[in-house]
Formats: structure tokens, sequence, C-alpha cells
């Protein structure tokens, strides 16, 4: 399954247009998860059956397509079996029980209510809502594929417009290109990624840079509200804009930088094996929640996974318990802390750096029992599958460009 994204274009009267096939996507499933919880033993047939009496009770729920209705009720039993699996599982803290929707940015049709023109450079929906043909503005040629080869279209309001997504249902892996190579990869803040051989890409630090553009557009933006409870002005709703522009920008930043290291290592080894870090709780480290969210490191790892099955490469993560501080050439444990750098141990007189030394030991691990090909950064499913099923509101899924 491979995932087009485009920008659409269009009049303002269709983005208002757009906007309330998002509200009543939003509205379809709250009503579905309040269904749930109001009665026992429902399953997702049953949601799918309640999204045709939501639409005879609402005349505007009645507008959206029928299968854009149950696309909407299937988001919400997603939710509801996430939550039912992280019990079955007994996984530690809140198990995410399901929370009524309030900023939906989306709206997901599947193989009716749309339809490409000939040259596959605009879409037309067609269901009661009127949103009408759009233009598509991207790159991708869509004449490779079958229309039905095309299974989910998602429209996403994002900070700099509107933008169409296409699931199509192709061939994902190529042939391989073996190398005869290996390489551990130890994750960093000083350096974005150490291998076993010495080599380090600079960890770029989008957001560090980008820190006072965004605070002074936030200044901006807080200067601009209307107080006394009166109405947001149009001013503020510019500057709030303007604010999520510059956020959405980092954000790619980081993203192409995570791709191109991440095909740049699958490309070069046969086998990859890095830290299974639980970054979820890393980040609770008050003082360096910032570098760490700043790093992209779970966007690196889902890239790595996704382009080792692509690619046919073995990608192992190990568990990341004292790599750090374990001598890569006798194993004996050599306490540090974050800020020692070098690696010095007073056993065997070996002398790395810090980061290198985890990278040997994270190799070491692999080609041993401790390492464990084909796990995941998000469980059973390679976290590239997940965005198989778009079942994720307003986040952009994988998406690779000419350049890869």
């Amino acid at each position: 399954m491979i995932v087009y994204e485009f920008k659409v274009k269009g009049k303002e009267a269709q983005y208002r247009a757009i906007e309330e096939a998002i509200r009543t996507s939003q509205f379809i499933q709250n009503k579905c998860l309040r269904y749930w919880m109001e009665n026992k033993g429902l399953r997702q047939y049953d949601l799918n059956k309640y999204c045709a009496v939501l639409a005879a009770e609402f005349p505007f729920a009645d507008e959206l397509n029928s299968m854009a209705r149950q696309s909407a009720a299937e988001r919400t039993w997603s939710a509801i079996a996430r939550f039912f699996d992280n019990c079955k599982k007994k996984v530690k803290g809140k198990k995410g029980f399901p929370k009524f929707k309030k900023h939906c940015r989306s709206v997901e049709y599947k193989t009716s209510g749309w339809k490409l023109s000939s040259n596959r450079k605009a879409i037309t929906f067609r269901d009661g809502k009127n949103i009408g043909t759009l233009k598509l503005k991207g790159t991708y040629d869509l004449n490779y594929y079958d229309i039905k080869q095309i299974k989910r279209v998602r429209v996403i309001r994002r900070a700099d417009g509107y933008y169409a997504q296409f699931a199509v249902d192709a061939k994902v892996r190529v042939e391989p290109n073996l190398t005869g190579k290996m390489v551990g990869l130890d994750l960093g803040l000083k350096f974005f990624i150490a291998d076993n051989l010495g080599n380090t890409e600079p960890c770029p630090q989008f957001y560090r840079k980008s820190e006072k553009q965004l605070n002074r557009s936030n200044r901006k933006k807080s200067k601009k509200f209307k107080r006394g409870g009166l109405p947001q002005s149009k001013n503020y709703h510019k500057a709030r804009n303007r604010y999520a522009r510059k956020h959405l920008r980092v954000s790619r930043q980081r993203k192409e930088y995570c791709k191109r290291v991440a095909h740049s290592v699958i490309q070069s080894n046969d086998l990859v094996a890095y830290e299974d870090l639980n970054v979820k709780g890393l980040v609770r480290n008050r003082h360096l929640a910032k570098s760490i969210s700043d790093a992209g490191w779970s966007t690196f790892r889902q890239w790595l996974e996704y382009f080792g099955f692509k690619y046919g490469k073995v990608t192992i993560a190990v568990p990341p318990y004292n790599t750090s501080q374990n001598c890569s050439s006798c194993g004996n444990k050599v306490k540090k802390s974050l800020s020692t750098r070098t690696h010095v141990c007073p056993h065997c007189g070996f002398i790395e750096d810090r980061d290198v030394n985890a990278a040997i030991n994270i190799l070491k691990l692999a080609l041993s029992t401790a390492g464990h090909a084909g796990t995941y950064a998000w469980g059973d499913l390679p976290s590239w599958a997940i965005g198989v099923i778009l079942s994720f509101n307003g986040e952009s899924a994988n998406q690779e460009s000419h350049r890869l």
C-alpha cells in the first residue's frame, strides 16, 4: 500500500464545504462513541449500521457519502479496539480509553463519493456536501495505477491549506541490492546517529534553530486576542495561522531529514541494528524533553523500518539497557554520567567515543540472541503499515518523494 499526497486548490465556498464535511465526520465519530458507551457488547458492524440511523435522523449527516460515514465509524471502532488490546496486553499506565473528538482535521472516503478526472489532475466529490471539483497540485502521477487500486481518499486540513491523500493498493517491495555490510546505530542528542565504525550524522535541531521565530510569532498571536469576552478578531486568526505554519515547517524539515538519513542507511547496509528506545518514557525528563522531541527518534525509526521492508533489508531493535555503560572491548560495566562523552575502560584500556562504543554494543546484541528481527516500533505491525489503514486524524502517512 502506497499513500500519495496532493495539495488541493479550490474556491472559498469549496473550502467551507470541506470544513462542513469534516465537522460531519467528527459528529458521526462522537455519536458512535456515545452509542458504544451506552450499549454494551456492540461490534464494528453495529456501529456501521448506526450510521444509517444517524443519516435518517440528521439531514446534514445524510449529505455525507455513506462510505464516508462508515469510515468515521471505523475510526471510532479503531480507538475502541486499541483500548481493548491495551487492556489484554496489560500495558502499563493509561490504557487509552476512547475520547470524544473536538478538533478533527480530515474526512475520509472509500471507493465511492469521488471521481478522478481523465488526466488524474483533478478530483470531484459527488455527495451532498457540494465540495465539487478540486485541482490536485503535486509531482506524483496517478496514471500508473488503475482506479480500482485506490482504496481510500482522505481530505486533510493543515495550517497551509488542504490536501488529498490517495491510498493505492500497489506492490511496495523491490528487489534487494545486497552490500554485505552490517551496522549498529546509536541515537543521541550530540549526534543524531553514530555507527559502530565511527561515522556520525549531526543533530540538526530544527526546533531549536527556529525557537526565536516561533516565540515571536506566539507573542504576536497573543497580542491580537480581544479581551472582555468579545469574539476573536480576524487579525488573531491570521496570526494564529502564521504561527501554525512555522510549526508545520519545522515538522516537515525534521521528517525529511529522518527520511533521507534512514534511506541512506538502508541502502548502504544489509542489516541495521538500533535501540528499542521508549521515547514516550524518555520525554518525561523535563530537562531533556525538548531536545528528545526535536531529535525525532520515533520518526527516524518509522522510516528505517519502512525502507527496510521495502528494500528487503533486516532491521533489528535491541534492548537499550547499558549499551552506553558496557565496554565493547571487554564487556565490563563502566559507569559514566551523560556529560561524559568519552568511554575510557579502566579494565582493558579501551578508549572510544561514548556513542560509537554504544553502537558497537548494539550491533553485537543484534547478532546475538538478544536482538529480534521483526520487532517494530508500534507493536505487531511495522510502523509504516499503520498508515495504510489511515485510521488517525489529520496525521500525515508515509509518502515517498521522487528523490528516494
